[in-house]
């Protein structure tokens, strides 16, 4: 060591030792008060109904209300925004999903940086998207979906829960990998854009389980193909998208973010509650279509990672320009 130096050192150690003390003695008294979730996208969506379903079981492991607080706007920019100013002290979380690995590619300036200003908490669940008809459409499969699309270029219109999610972008892959030209309508969430689907108002879109199996179940929509890998187990008549269109996939994740700063030992907290909330929801989640996943922040934090760079590649050979 160099001695004269020591004091500095010495000081910084102190310094570094009294912050970790802080950040323990916070995390032993977290949560005083309630807790926010932060949903970008409007209520009844996928993301919402996932927050509301977790939040209640992570309310009564922390003994604390969690409150979902929607901000709908912007291709989840609003709502992000919002979450990543707030303070870093484990009182707001943020609902993420696809988007967020979206958006820093398809936007050309966004009002924080997703990957500075949110510190990554736990990846929650996944579940492939589904493509949905109205039942007015005389369609009753992908490639007889194809088929129509080729016959009517340009005016078949396929809604998605906004510009970026996942639902949007697979509807392009979709309409490119197939080859024809359909027309894109974004709404403020996955839940009105199923009822703008159900009223006729778009052709066709990429649904996600939660909201689109109970109105499939009451025959207002039709599903013709899912989006993952494999047939989903919950539709096992379904055939996916990729027996059509080979090499297609569209699955959409849900996650929890929080303001970048927010002490250690309250995301490993947060993380901990939360995979145990997912256990609890574990059977009901699976009998809706969706995987709980779970896991560590530094495993969300290698997916995130992974994703935005899967999405940048998609998005430039989609020829999509950032806006």
């Amino acid at each position: 060591m160099n001695y004269i130096n020591a004091p500095r050192a010495l000081l910084y150690l102190a310094a570094s030792l009294s912050c970790i003390a802080a950040g323990a003695a916070f995390a032993q008294s977290y949560p005083a008060k309630p807790v926010r979730i932060v949903v970008p996208f409007s209520a009844g969506g996928p993301n919402d109904i996932l927050a509301r379903a977790v939040g209640i079981k992570l309310g009564q492991r922390l003994r604390q209300q969690v409150i979902v607080d929607n901000r709908p706007g912007g291709g989840t920019i609003i709502g992000t925004d919002i979450a990543a100013r707030a303070p870093a002290d484990g009182y707001t979380l943020l609902m993420a999903s696809t988007s967020h690995a979206v958006n820093p590619t398809l936007k050309k300036k966004l009002p924080y940086d997703t990957i500075k200003d949110l510190d990554r908490v736990i990846l929650m669940a996944k579940a492939p998207n589904l493509v949905v008809v109205h039942p007015s459409l005389p369609v009753n499969s992908v490639r007889q979906l194809v088929a129509l699309a080729k016959s009517r270029p340009g005016e078949i219109t396929f809604g998605s829960g906004g510009v970026g999610t996942s639902t949007h972008l697979a509807g392009a892959l979709f309409a490119s990998m197939a080859k024809v030209k359909m027309i894109h309508v974004p709404f403020k969430g996955g839940a009105p854009a199923t009822v703008a689907l159900i009223s006729g108002e778009i052709t066709w879109m990429f649904g996600t389980f939660p909201t689109t199996i109970p109105h499939v179940r009451a025959k207002r929509v039709r599903i013709v193909g899912a989006g993952g890998t494999k047939r989903s187990p919950v539709l096992p008549d379904v055939p996916t998208v990729a027996e059509t269109l080979p090499g297609f996939e569209s699955v959409g994740w849900w996650g929890v973010m929080a303001p970048a700063g927010t002490p250690r030992p309250i995301i490993n907290r947060v993380n901990a509650e939360i995979n145990g909330a997912l256990r609890d929801l574990r059977q009901q989640l699976l009998r809706d279509g969706t995987e709980p996943i779970g896991g560590s922040a530094a495993d969300f934090q290698a997916f995130f990672d992974a994703e935005v760079v899967k999405w940048a590649g998609i998005i430039k050979d989609l020829g999509i320009k950032p806006n």
